[in-house]
């Protein structure tokens, strides 16, 4: 099986090289798929070969191997994920600096895998402070313990409230390091919710964790409006997440040439793309050429997951493909060219989506919303189109009042990686007046980034929101954006009313930071 040359390099785990009592060690790690070793061929360090006899295979689960006791018909389990350091006994120690680390063997399904980098030897320096960690078990009673005293004493400060946790410390692992407790955040409670979505349909609580006064009932005062017309209907439009990788040429000739290339190759690259994972799927490719470079931005279909891990890995495999395949020259290839705008709001992402595209619209009756709100839908409808100006002025990329503020507190909620918000911090707000005096109103969140499953979704309390809303686990995820956007469209409808009926100031007085 045909491993890029890019991605092999990605099984070893960098900064790994140290000095040790036995010797020079490092570590490999499986980011692959499931294989077997079934034969230790060749280590070099600092371009020195290592007899055989003087290696050991150490696995995760501290068994030590010697190469001898490996062959086809005692093969070594080498599971996705798996950590094994290769440890050259009689090697060194070695100065602080670079050196070459050269590693060949034989496996299944791969067969013979060699590959050649550059790791570097540093020199600790014992009066920095430390935090405490664990190398055994870093999530312990004992260690946890240790880290809070730690920054008790260095700062002089008690840990009062971060101490208290209700859930096992392990469970973090993957989402947290130097784990010291829980930063605890207000829950609320807004709806239910009326939601009339392919996905989505009934009525939902909606969590929303916020420090910000007036935020929740605010929310269930647009919900209220809402419910009293109808409930809110909600779609899924487009779903897509983005790796862009950037390729770099001696001039633009020869980039126009690669991205015909490029075309002309798509379904192998598709496959090695997707081999990667039994979730990711490869759309397309959004193809930008500017001087001499060559902006390919990956798209892919992610399952229930916000995916930008899974898009990275699957983009890394196809470039690295591409990269050993193309029969011309490559000056530079970085894996990421800031194209994706990970974490940041775009233009490109308001047209070409990132994440979900979900659209929440509904029709306020006119009575409802005069009874309701004190305003008119004639006033509420003017003031939209004022704010909208308002906000091409200022180069926003989104002219409502304040989506973020719902998308914010569900995020924190449910274990959503809040930075997120930067991109889906994007709406466009559109209202009407219909032929029987009532509002339509409707919200586009062109790069709305959730999940319903892995990432922060599982932790103990992120996993208890989202199951309020009948929303953890699989086939999952297209309605939680459904209700996400719908509770961002009932907020811009009270929020709207409110500074249209002057309501806006007096509402904080009684409820927010000016009480």
């Amino acid at each position: 099986m045909f491993v890029p040359t890019a991605l092999l390099k990605q099984l070893y785990t960098f900064n790994s090289l140290e000095n040790t009592d036995q010797g020079v060690q490092f570590s490999i790690k499986n980011r692959l798929t499931d294989a077997t070793l079934t034969e230790l061929l060749r280590v070099k360090i600092a371009g020195t070969p290592v007899p055989l006899d003087d290696l050991q295979l150490i696995t995760g689960d501290g068994d030590v191997y010697e190469p001898g006791d490996i062959s086809k018909s005692q093969p070594l389990d080498f599971p996705l994920r798996r950590t094994m350091t290769v440890v050259a006994r009689g090697i060194g120690p070695l100065e602080p600096g670079k050196y070459g680390v050269e590693l060949a063997f034989r496996s299944k399904p791969f067969g013979k895998l060699d590959f050649a980098v550059e790791d570097a030897i540093t020199e600790d320096d014992d009066s920095l402070p430390r935090i405490p960690r664990s190398s055994e078990d870093d999530y312990s009673e004992a260690i946890i313990k240790e880290r809070q005293h730690f920054a008790e004493d260095f700062t002089g400060k008690a840990l009062e409230h971060v101490k208290h946790y209700s859930y096992d410390p392990h469970s973090t692992k993957g989402n947290i390091e130097n784990f010291v407790g829980s930063a605890q955040i207000p829950l609320g409670l807004a709806g239910p919710l009326t939601v009339n979505g392919e996905h989505a349909q009934g009525d939902f609580l909606i969590p929303l964790a916020t420090s910000e006064g007036t935020l929740v009932a605010s929310y269930n005062r647009g919900i209220k409006l809402c419910n009293l017309s109808g409930g809110i209907k909600a779609t899924v439009v487009a779903d897509c997440m983005q790796r862009a990788p950037v390729f770099v040429f001696n001039d633009a000739r020869e980039t126009r040439d690669f991205v015909q290339w490029v075309r002309a190759h798509m379904d192998t690259i598709r496959e090695e793309a997707e081999a990667t994972s039994s979730v990711a799927k490869l759309l397309y490719i959004d193809e930008f050429q500017s001087n001499r470079f060559a902006y390919l931005r990956f798209n892919y279909e992610t399952g229930d997951a916000a995916g930008q891990n899974m898009v990275g890995r699957a983009t890394f495999a196809a470039c690295g493909w591409i990269i050993d395949a193309y029969p011309k020259p490559i000056q530079h290839f970085y894996l990421e060219s800031n194209f994706a705008t990970d974490k940041k709001a775009s233009q490109v992402n308001v047209m070409r989506t990132r994440g979900k595209r979900v659209t929440a619209e509904a029709v306020i009756d006119r009575d409802v919303l005069i009874q309701t709100m004190r305003v008119e839908p004639e006033s509420l409808h003017y003031h939209c189109n004022v704010a909208t100006v308002g906000a091409f002025l200022s180069g926003a990329h989104n002219n409502g009042a304040h989506s973020p503020n719902a998308i914010t507190a569900m995020f924190i909620a449910t274990g959503q990686d809040v930075a997120n918000v930067s991109e889906s911090s994007a709406g466009v707000l559109y209202s009407e007046l219909t032929d029987d005096g009532d509002l339509y109103v409707s919200l586009t969140i062109p790069s709305l980034i959730v999940a319903t499953y892995g990432g922060g979704t599982g932790l103990a309390t992120q996993r208890e929101c989202l199951e309020l809303m009948g929303c953890y686990g699989k086939n999952k995820v297209k309605k939680f954006a459904e209700i996400v956007a719908s509770v961002a469209l009932a907020g811009e409808l009270s929020l709207g009313s409110a500074i249209s009926s002057s309501d806006w100031v007096s509402s904080h007085e009684s409820y927010g930071r000016n009480r």
